[in-house]
Formats: C-alpha cells, structure tokens, sequence
C-alpha cells in the first residue's frame, strides 16, 4: 500500500519541526514547505532568512525534502489589506485568524494538492477528530498553548485534510522531543506578537500605511482631556500610551478607551477599571462562519 504523502508547514520553530519528526515516525511520506508570507524589506520585521535556514537545517536532520513557496501577493491581498481596512474603519483585526483562513489552509493547501500531497500538518496545538462523517475542530491538550480559536475559520474541506500531531501533547513533551532527537530548535523561543510587525512600536508600524491623524481626547461629558494621534492606533478598552495621566480636577484612577468615532476623529475615554462604559451586556456580530 502506498504511504500517505503528508507535507508540514515548517515554520523554523520548535512545534513544526516536531510536528515534522512525529509524521516521519509515523509512517508517512513527509516532505516540508516553508511560506514566505511577508516581506520585511518592504516594512514589516520579520527576519524570515533565519526562519529559513533552521527550516532547512531541521529537513536535513530528519532527511525529508523542503519546498518553498513565496506567497506574500496572497498575504498582501488576502490578510493584511482587510487589517488596515479594519483598523482604519474603526475596528481591531486578528490578523492570524485571516491568516489561517486565507493561507496557512487555503493558499498552503492548494500547493500541497498541485505537488501530489495528500494531507497538510502544521504545529499548531488543535486537534482534529473526525465523527460520523464530520470532522471537529477541538481543543489542544495544551490548555496553555491552545490554538483552535485561531483556526476558527476553517471548514470541513480544510479539516478533513489536515493533521495537527502535536495537538495532544503540552509544550515541554514537545521541547523535549525535539531535545531527545537533537534538532536546532529544541531550544529556540516562541514567536509572539503579529509577525509583520517585528520588534518595534505598534503604532509605529502602523502609522506607515495609514497616515495619523490628530483630534481630540474627550470624556463621556464631552470635557477635552488630551490629543491623540488617530482613532485607528487605539482599541476599547485600551490603557496604556494615552498620554493623559495626572490630569488637574482628577483623581489617580488610570484613564481607559471606552470609545472611538471615527467619523468626528474623537477618541472617548474614562477612569476606573469598573467603569460601566467599559462592559456590556449585548454585542452585534456579523459574518457568522459555520465550520459544518
């Protein structure tokens, strides 16, 4: 019988390389594909170079095949124009979650198909289980680590073709595998934070694709308490880089965004932690996905 041909985003980090090692000594036919999703000679700060070279160093260890495939045109269109058209409308993206949804399960899967692959895996920490002709979408063992609500959007098609093996593991059984076998990333930190943005400033960052904007920092009352730089750099419930701490005729309690119009370019704030304009007991969604 012919082995299931399985290729594993492979990423340069600990939870694919892992991911990788567990599909090979499980029988399958495991090649890799690394995805260069963004550019950061462009803007961004990801030093995918080094991410690359680990990839490589980890295929070589396990002796499987790495392919590469440049999908920042899918990444541009796909996940970070809709980010700063969600920004800049008043609303705060997951990038990672347009991400999965457009390419890490779509645009990865198409190749993997195009190149005679059966299956993709990722090392995200998720499980798959498949039920009476219906695949959910569960929890990872990992409670710590549990990434399925970043996948979310996924349907079954993408489901059905996809394996998560170390879904049922927690992180340190990971690290140590990767420790026990030797490969280069047994040790290598996490990723955190959006990748395109690198070790800098948000804001900073942001201010390169939408221009800031000035206007005024009001309290609920309509009371002029400070500037801010534009609507879109802030999100509810947001605390710190105000700027507006120690203002005269307040107490100490720390000031706290409880809301944005974009329209007027008013940014409204308010003290205290409980504050009621902070909660609530109602909320509009929009764009239901079902995954069945």
């Amino acid at each position: 019988m012919r082995k299931q041909k399985v290729i594993v985003g492979l990423s340069g980090g600990v939870d694919s390389s892992v991911a990788a090692l567990l599909l090979k000594a499980r029988g399958y036919e495991v090649e890799a594909l690394f995805m260069k999703n963004w550019d950061e000679r462009g803007a961004g700060g990801c030093i995918w170079e080094a991410d690359v070279e680990d990839a490589m160093r980890v295929c070589e260890q396990l002796g499987i095949r790495l392919n590469t495939v440049d999908l920042t045109r899918e990444y541009w269109d796909d996940v970070f124009r809709t980010f700063l058209e969600e920004y800049e409308s008043g609303r705060t993206p997951n990038p990672d979650v347009l991400c999965n949804q457009e390419i890490k399960f779509k645009a990865f899967l198409e190749h993997a198909r195009a190149i005679g692959c059966d299956r993709i895996a990722t090392g995200h920490y998720a499980r798959v289980h498949e039920h009476g002709g219906r695949y959910l979408l569960r929890k990872a063992l990992d409670a710590d680590k549990d990434q399925s609500y970043f996948l979310c959007r996924l349907n079954q098609s993408q489901l059905a073709s996809t394996l998560f093996p170390i879904g049922e593991m927690q992180k340190r059984e990971v690290r140590e595998s990767a420790r026990r076998e030797g490969l280069v990333t047994h040790d290598k930190k996490d990723s955190t934070g959006i990748c395109f943005v690198g070790e800098r400033p948000f804001r900073d960052f942001l201010g390169q694709f939408l221009p800031p904007r000035p206007g005024e920092i009001r309290t609920p009352e309509g009371n002029v308490v400070g500037t801010h730089e534009g609507t879109q750099f802030y999100t509810i419930g947001q605390r710190h880089g105000l700027g507006i701490g120690g203002l005269a005729n307040t107490d100490a309690r720390p000031w706290y965004v409880v809301g944005r119009d974009t329209r007027e370019n008013v940014l409204v704030v308010a003290q205290g932690r409980d504050n009621p304009l902070l909660y609530s007991g109602a909320l509009t969604a929009a764009d239901p996905h079902w995954i069945d």
